[in-house]
């Protein structure tokens, strides 16, 4: 059935590793919808907050960067700050997550849903 003949005590070592993968993998997905990481514009005027998972939470803007006849370029910071933000939550994910991944053989085992 399994290579090495130990059977059912090797398919039960096997379920466990499994399950506390798993378990790890939920931990650190909590720890990273938790965790908030910042990214910013324009030397600062505009900084974009979101969890590790990539949710924004907040938006501060230096009122500097208002200007009534140019929202454009406002609107061209807003979507940088929030693109620099996930970018380091992105980061952070691949830190947080990566091992786990390559303690899973990289695709994960068949017939788990992981």
């Amino acid at each position: 059935m399994f290579p090495g003949g130990g059977g059912q005590a090797d398919m039960q070592q096997l379920l466990q590793q499994a399950q506390k993968m798993q378990q790890d993998l939920a931990a650190a997905q909590q720890e990273l919808a938790e965790t908030p990481v910042e990214g910013s514009a324009g030397g600062g005027l505009v900084k974009a907050t979101v969890t590790g998972a990539g949710e924004l939470q907040g938006l501060v803007i230096d009122p500097k960067a208002v200007d009534p006849e140019d929202t454009e370029t406002l609107a061209d910071l807003v979507l940088a700050a929030v693109r620099d933000a996930n970018a380091a939550a992105q980061q952070l994910q691949q830190e947080k997550l990566g091992p786990l991944a390559q303690g899973l053989g990289g695709g994960g085992m068949p017939g788990l849903p992981f």
